[in-house]
Order: C-alpha cells, then structure tokens, then sequence
C-alpha cells in the first residue's frame, strides 16, 4: 500500500434541532468543496443558551480528507 498524507480541519456546525444535525452540517457544507472525505471526529459539544432556552446546538467537528498539496 502506498502512503498517503490525510489534512484535518476543524468546522462547528449548528442546528436548533439536535447535535446530530450540527454535525451533519458540518460535513455537508465540507463535502461542498473538499474532496475524498474520509473521517469526521466530535471533539466537542456544546449549546448555545438565550434567556435560559436551549437556542442552538453546536459541534466542533474535525474532519479529514486525503492531501493533494496546494490546499
């Protein structure tokens, strides 16, 4: 198997809905303009409050793709 170079960056996606759903945020708007995606890790997980209401959840997702150089 020949190597190869993997790059990771970090996104957080929100919903009003669920953590489940700010994740999946995340990795569709990458997967928009970065290709061979190949894992996504939750490093974090938190809300956003407003008058003592849940308002938003976030996720901090770290998402990897094989490194072609130049990006």
């Amino acid at each position: 198997m020949a190597e190869s170079v993997y790059k990771i960056i970090e996104l957080v996606g929100t919903s009003t809905d669920s953590w489940e759903k700010a994740a999946n945020a995340a990795v569709a708007q990458a997967a928009l303009s970065l290709r061979d995606l190949r894992v996504a890790e939750i490093s974090e997980l938190d809300l956003q409050i407003e008058d003592g209401q849940v308002r938003a959840y976030r996720a901090k997702v770290k998402v990897s793709f094989k490194y072609e150089g130049g990006q």
